[in-house]
């Protein structure tokens, strides 16, 4: 199995940096098109990345501040059960750091190598969300 692994820091506390990661309101300025859902363990998050791309999930891990984690139970079979979440430390008074993982990917194919490259842009897009206030449509987030 295949993993991909994030860590980065985020100028700014812990509350901030969970409601981008672990809300849908949160995931839809950085991620995804539109997302739904409840946000706590054991709900469904629907996850739209537009036309054929309605994809859903499992809130697995839900500790406010601390740690989220969804498992993928409707997506491309390379996406399927595999985790993505991520655990958040507060560094100093106004900085998170950020361990973002995607893990149970089957193998390290093309597919994954893809999206080590996707995570990086998309996770950097939230990072200037959260620290700059910077709002990038959908369709540009993987250009900026």
């Amino acid at each position: 199995m295949a993993d991909i692994i994030q860590e980065f820091t985020v100028r700014t506390g812990p509350p901030r940096v969970f409601h981008a990661m672990a809300t849908p309101q949160g995931l839809t300025h950085w991620w995804t098109l539109s997302s739904s859902g409840k946000p706590e363990e054991g709900a469904e998050y629907q996850l739209n990345f537009g036309a054929d791309y309605a994809w859903r999930a499992r809130v697995t891990r839900y500790e406010p501040d601390a740690a989220f984690e969804l498992e993928m139970t409707q997506a491309h079979p390379d996406w399927m059960s595999t985790r993505i979440g991520c655990q958040l430390e507060a560094e100093g008074r106004d900085s998170t750091r950020v361990r973002f993982y995607h893990t149970g990917w089957p193998a390290a194919n093309q597919h994954w190598r893809v999206s080590c490259y996707c995570w990086a842009m998309y996770l950097r897009v939230m990072r200037r969300y959260l620290e700059h206030g910077e709002s990038v449509p959908y369709e540009r987030r993987l250009e900026a």
